[in-house]
């Protein structure tokens, strides 16, 4: 981000794995960035006891509390914006945006989803991947749009499933990929080598035809 450190509101609804793999990529200094808030829908969730451990501002914003998504999506941008991101990270946020704030952080939003997209977005990926019996499985990082899990792939990375896999083993064997993925492509973002134009993902200025 020519030179300053980037700003990260990251979003969660659960135990924060990925949260935790982005602050230690920080504390390394393999990623040039801060972390300045995390906000989770579901209140105690361990994301959030990760963010006060490492003194970040952990915000709960409970979905239950507002009468229909759009005026909860309406508070959590307004929430976001008060931290002046220049980058917002869902990593395992367990709710559909609207299209309002899916548009609003167009090209500055990232989401980190368990399977070889466009298959299977959605929920319960590791299972259906099973019941499909696909010979792959893997991860994707998109930039945010209004589709489901549909927006401008990133990146992909893909393994081979086993006969004795389940669908717990490959929970566990997508967690490990994103835990280094995703770091990586974060400050792929924070060093201006990662750009949304449109609808064309470019990264270090030339258009990312494939995922990798």
């Amino acid at each position: 981000m020519s030179g300053k450190i980037a700003n990260l509101v990251i979003v969660i609804s659960g135990s924060g794995s990925n949260l935790q793999s982005i602050i230690d990529s920080i504390k390394s200094g393999s990623l040039k960035a801060k972390i300045t808030a995390v906000i989770s829908n579901k209140p105690n969730v361990k994301g959030l006891q990760r963010a006060i451990d490492h003194g970040i501002p952990a915000i709960t914003l409970p979905h239950g509390d507002y009468h229909d998504r759009q005026s909860f999506d309406q508070k959590l941008q307004e929430i976001i914006e008060s931290y002046h991101p220049d980058l917002v990270i869902l990593a395992g946020f367990m709710r559909i945006l609207t299209p309002e704030i899916a548009k609003h952080f167009r090209g500055r939003m990232l989401n980190i989803h368990p399977s070889l997209l466009p298959k299977y977005p959605g929920l319960h990926t590791h299972q259906r991947v099973l019941e499909a019996e696909d010979k792959e499985h893997g991860t994707s990082i998109h930039f945010v749009t209004e589709e489901l899990d549909g927006g401008p792939l990133v990146a992909q990375q893909r393994f081979s499933i086993e006969d004795d896999d389940t669908a717990d083993s490959l929970f566990e064997k997508v967690q490990k990929l994103e835990h280094k993925m995703y770091p990586e492509v974060i400050s792929w973002f924070c060093d201006d080598r990662l750009k949304l134009v449109q609808d064309t993902v470019f990264i270090d200025g030339e258009i990312k035809h494939g995922v990798k």
